[in-house]
């Protein structure tokens, strides 16, 4: 190793860094590392340009340097603008993303679905179902829902009613297992139930409750569905019933009735039946009558129909079915139990095994299927 050679570079090496811009004493840190670095690895594997090889290791070195530098001093100035130790209060803007998608400029069904897909996590395919539409026409309406909210400012507010259709379908989609989604539901709607006075609002608090109550109940270890009449009601969380029970009485007190509400009515009779057999059923086709009159739903009038059939018979139960279109997700289901409790096995198990075939979710057809081999066994 030629020290003298070395030596001799020295000063030229470092006057061409700070041409190039590097402080003095940054630039001599640099250059004394590429002098140590060349003692390494030159005995080896000399190069054939020294002074060129001192330029390039000693700027590279210089460069490192510097971005190291920036870096820490980055760090600092972030620790000096960081908040003292201590609590911070939460902050949860989920709610009001679910408003600013409810924008003004879009229909109610178009906000509906633009939030639950771009804010409540649903897949085009589950919001098609909950509208019972085809999934490209719900993929073109959310599409459509973007172009349209493209060009405006999320700063105006969207009206409560959307928002609860929204938080209504989202906790739905996680009631049926497909998605667990129903408690952040009603969390939410906990947060919406605090912040405004508004009888659906507590409508739709009650009616999550009630519901997620029986939610240990519907299902066997194995994942099995357990339908509600053959549920273990000492499973029910009696807690959540009460509150629902409550929260509901109130808001039905002051007269303003809406569909949630109606439809809290309906699983609070159910709540409160000690037994499946001692369920009140003419009550529930009252609310159902009301749940009609209200919205024109055509899957209240399907669930009025299984209503019916308990309350009069099963043979008003399929009068009342006939009148309900039979495309309807689970008709055929509501059919084929009706046709059960009517004492036609033949036809109870051709349409379960049918309703299988047009099961949504894969516990829901296993269950269809185990109910059409049931009564095929009994033949």
């Amino acid at each position: 190793m030629d020290e003298a050679l070395l030596r001799s570079l020295t000063p030229s090496v470092l006057a061409v860094l700070v041409r190039r811009g590097a402080d003095f004493a940054t630039a001599e840190d640099a250059v004394q590392d590429a002098l140590v670095e060349a003692v390494r690895v030159w005995p080896a594997d000399p190069p054939r340009d020294a002074k060129g090889w001192l330029i390039t290791v000693a700027w590279r070195r210089f460069l490192d340097a510097a971005r190291a530098d920036v870096s820490r001093r980055r760090r600092e100035d972030r620790l000096d603008e960081e908040p003292a130790p201590g609590p911070a209060p939460a902050a949860d803007d989920t709610l009001r993303l679910y408003f600013l998608c409810a924008h003004p400029s879009l229909t109610a069904s178009s906000a509906v679905a633009l939030t639950l897909r771009a804010v409540g996590g649903l897949t085009t395919r589950q919001i098609a179902q909950a509208y019972l539409v085809p999934e490209a026409t719900m993929a073109q309406r959310i599409s459509r829902a973007k172009r349209t909210v493209s060009g405006v400012r999320l700063d105006r507010a969207g009206d409560v009613a959307t928002v609860l259709r929204v938080l209504y379908l989202v906790f739905n989609e996680g009631y049926s297992g497909d998605v667990d989604l129903a408690a952040e539901a009603i969390r939410l709607t906990r947060q919406l139930a605090a912040a405004i006075d508004h009888p659906e609002v507590s409508g739709l608090l009650a009616l999550m409750l009630l519901h997620h109550a029986r939610r240990a109940a519907r299902t066997t270890p194995d994942g099995s569905l357990v339908p509600l009449a053959e549920q273990d009601r000492g499973r029910w969380d009696t807690t959540s019933i009460a509150e629902g029970v409550e929260i509901l009485q109130a808001a039905l007190a002051r007269d303003r009735l809406g569909e949630f509400q109606a439809q809290a009515a309906v699983a609070a009779l159910h709540a409160d039946a000690p037994t499946a057999e001692e369920t009140d059923w003419v009550q529930i086709v009252e609310w159902y009558d009301e749940l009609a009159r209200l919205t024109d739903s055509p899957v209240v009038r399907l669930n009025r129909a299984v209503a019916v059939g308990e309350a009069d018979g099963p043979r008003a139960g399929l009068a009342a079915l006939a009148a309900v279109d039979d495309a309807l997700p689970r008709h055929t289901a509501v059919a084929a139990y009706l046709h059960e409790r009517d004492g036609d096995l033949v036809a109870a198990a051709r349409l379960y095994a049918e309703a299988a075939g047009k099961a949504p979710n894969l516990a829901e057809r296993d269950h269809l299927t185990r109910q059409a081999a049931r009564l095929n066994a009994r033949r």
